[in-house]
């Protein structure tokens, strides 16, 4: 009787453990290539008009995720007023604008123009113009050595110098910051020294062509950018109206010549009386963009955080012609949708993940990442409490460009030799243990000619010291950014094989006892 006994015991036992073992699976298993099928044949359909960003099909969108997210029973963040971090986007006008140089009236188009989303309303004179090469200040190379430019304006040239044929600052074939975002950066630069505004010359362009005036009466939508920092107002001048600036004698040619090749200018400081003045007047349209955002709360590691990202928007309508964006990224948002099914239902079931987790849908991916960026410049969750952020980006598809036998049975993972170790401990686990899948890690070389890594939303995360894995089918041809782009391209089982190995490593992330270790460094540059 006591062997009965025990042996009933033992049985329970394993089924218990055999139980909790896999319960993943049983709440994964909801996640199906006809439950896929029926989100992205909404959130690709033509009523959503290709979801760009600061349209109205992207506020379709956004309200379609929105309404899942609070149908499967999803929290709202308290941080944010319901399920949306909305940020604004501006749209600007010009109303007037002139430049005088020694009493002569400068013609906007042809001597210069007056760029909208770096110029703000206002005015600025000087006696003296003084030139700054480059405008750059580093700890590797500055024009401003021994220069003084307050009160005076200044004169600088877009670019920045080489070496040996390696830019100075970065030490690489790639330019710095000071090339990209450049001149927002030198202006505020300037700003600080004091300087009353400035004169750009940029020596690859000799004179305006129609569609830079065209830009330079309106703009399309843009992300505000770095415009927090106090800048000073520019004109951009042309090669021939620089060139009335400048004293007899000074060879401005030979100085362009040199800025086109990057060579380090012998102008700095150089200065001369020239009276300048110059107003600016826009009107400023501000649009509102979204990321949609739900939550599954924690149990006792709720202060820690596993974000499930895919950006929502795409590039919109153009000639009448509607670019869908099933693959991209549809799919990862979707994928997104589904995941936040399979959790809530466990959650629901009394099986509530030990960290928070956050889906998150994010637009403004496709014109620079604008979505995530203010997500993560503006968190409401703390950053240093995010143990990683799970990013897919197009996972629908076969890479066309793929000619191994494994051709249907991969993904491409980005991340998982950067940040932290415990990334492909984890994921290589979980996808043996339930998927088994080909990761492949091409796009995790340093000299990758895609830069991958730096081409979806887990990159704001990473630039913060988020550990990321990035998952993606590597479609850059066929479809990439057609039309074309379709709901009948997709590959669901495929798909569906995806989506559930990302689940796997969801769930183990958010109910193992140690948040991921940051203890890798990220070697892949900067963006």
């Amino acid at each position: 009787m006591k062997k009965i006994v025990l042996s009933l015991s033992l049985v329970a036992c394993i089924s218990a453990v055999f139980a909790q073992t896999d319960i993943a699976a049983k709440y994964a298993a909801g996640i199906t290539g006809a439950n896929l099928n029926k989100h992205l044949s909404i959130v690709a359909s033509a009523e959503m008009e290709g979801r760009e960003t600061g349209t109205e099909g992207q506020r379709k969108a956004a309200a379609y995720i929105e309404s899942q997210f609070k149908a499967m029973g999803l929290k709202s963040v308290p941080a944010l007023n319901g399920y949306q971090q909305f940020y604004p986007l501006y749209q600007d006008s010009l109303l007037t604008t002139s430049l005088t140089g020694n009493g002569k009236d400068a013609v906007f188009g042809t001597d210069f123009i007056a760029p909208l989303n770096a110029n703000e309303t206002g005015k600025f004179k000087g006696k003296k113009v003084i030139f700054i090469g480059y405008g750059i200040d580093d700890k590797a190379y500055s024009d401003y050595t021994n220069v003084n430019v307050k009160g005076k304006v200044v004169i600088f040239f877009l670019g920045e110098p080489k070496k040996d044929g390696k830019y100075i600052i970065s030490g690489t074939t790639r330019g710095s910051e000071w090339s990209f975002p450049g001149i927002s950066k030198k202006l505020a630069l300037a700003a600080s020294k004091g300087a009353s505004g400035a004169l750009v010359i940029n020596p690859q362009q000799e004179m305006f062509n129609q569609r830079t005036v065209d830009n330079g009466k309106k703009t399309g939508v843009y992300f505000p950018r770095g415009n927090d920092a106090k800048m000073i107002n520019y004109a951009l001048l042309s090669h021939a109206f620089a060139k009335t600036i400048i004293a007899d004698g000074f060879a401005l040619d030979s100085v362009i010549a040199a800025a086109k090749r990057s060579e380090i200018l012998k102008i700095n400081g150089v200065e001369m009386k020239y009276k300048t003045n110059f107003s600016f007047n826009k009107y400023r349209t501000t649009i509102n963009a979204s990321n949609v955002v739900g939550i599954i709360e924690g149990t006792d590691k709720k202060d820690e955080y596993v974000f499930l990202t895919g950006h929502y928007d795409h590039l919109g309508m153009r000639n009448g012609k509607i670019w869908y964006g099933a693959d991209d990224d549809g799919s990862g948002t979707v994928a997104v949708i589904n995941m936040a099914e399979a959790f809530a239902k466990a959650a629901a079931e009394g099986n509530r993940p030990r960290r928070t987790i956050v889906f998150m849908t994010v637009s403004g991916e496709e014109k620079g990442l604008w979505g995530s960026e203010y997500y993560s410049d503006h968190p409401f969750y703390p950053l240093e409490k995010t143990t990683v952020d799970l990013n897919t980006d197009m996972v629908g598809r076969i890479d066309t460009e793929r000619k191994t036998d494994d051709t249907l049975n991969y993904v491409y993972v980005i991340g998982h030799d950067k940040l932290s170790s415990d990334l492909p401990i984890i994921n290589e686990g979980m996808n043996k243990k339930y998927t088994n899948l080909v990761l492949d890690y091409k796009f995790d070389d340093p000299n990758d000619q895609n830069r991958i890594y730096f081409r979806s939303d887990h990159y704001n995360f990473a630039r913060k010291g988020v550990p990321i894995l990035f998952f993606y089918d590597g479609m850059l041809k066929s479809d990439y950014h057609q039309p074309t782009d379709t709901v009948d391209k997709i590959n669901w089982d495929l798909y569906e094989k995806r989506v559930k190995m990302i689940f796997h490593t969801a769930w183990e992330m958010a109910n193992r006892d140690e948040m991921l270790k940051r203890d890798t460094p990220l070697n892949m540059g900067t963006r």
